[in-house]
């Protein structure tokens, strides 16, 4: 379940991923096969041999891709997330959420 994300930012990332684009968003997520994680990034592009480029370069395989639906991307949490939102210069979106928390 998604939460933690305003309509406009959903559709953002919807386009960019629709248009080729590497794109992020990061929202509150509650999944019990994850304990302890309470956000997740997806990180989507519709060019697969694009996703797939990008997230070799931070030991992501093809073969995780969430290719349900029409948005592909990587589901990205916990400590990979922090580390590669904070490579690609997209840790606030992460940072946001934290303080929101506090």
């Amino acid at each position: 379940m998604a939460f933690g994300i305003k309509r406009d930012e959903l559709e953002r990332w919807k386009q960019g991923v629709a248009n080729g684009q590497i794109s992020f968003l990061t929202h509150y997520w509650v999944d019990e096969r994850f304990p302890g994680c309470s956000t997740v990034t997806k990180v989507g592009c519709c060019d697969l041999d694009k996703l797939e480029t990008w997230g070799k370069q931070y030991g992501l395989h093809r073969e995780w891709m969430d290719l349900r639906g029409n948005y592909p991307h990587f589901d990205l949490f916990g400590d990979r997330q922090k580390a590669i939102l904070q490579n690609e210069g997209q840790l606030e979106q992460l940072n946001k959420l934290q303080n929101k928390k506090a």
